[in-house]
């Protein structure tokens, strides 16, 4: 039986290999963490790229916020990975 549509795109999200932005491997605390980005993206990030996006997220989360959004480069290398 074929995929649907939804089960296509959860296949395609685990093959991306999602992680952290953080330097360390080491688990760290939820309000330490930074973005959470496939490996392509990461991969593809300047150092200062880097702490931009976990500065803007850790901010949000201090804020109370859930989400927060990509900026406009993340966001377009997010939908292309």
């Amino acid at each position: 039986m074929p995929l649907k549509k939804p089960q296509k795109s959860l296949k395609k999200w685990t093959a991306q290999k999602w992680g952290y932005l953080t330097k360390s491997d080491k688990k760290k605390p939820r309000s330490k963490r930074g973005r959470y980005l496939p490996a392509s993206v990461r991969k593809g990030m300047t150092a200062s790229q880097k702490a931009y996006e976990n500065r803007r997220k850790r901010k949000a989360s201090k804020a109370g916020k859930q989400f927060a959004k990509y900026s406009k480069s993340t966001r377009r290398k997010v939908r292309r990975a």
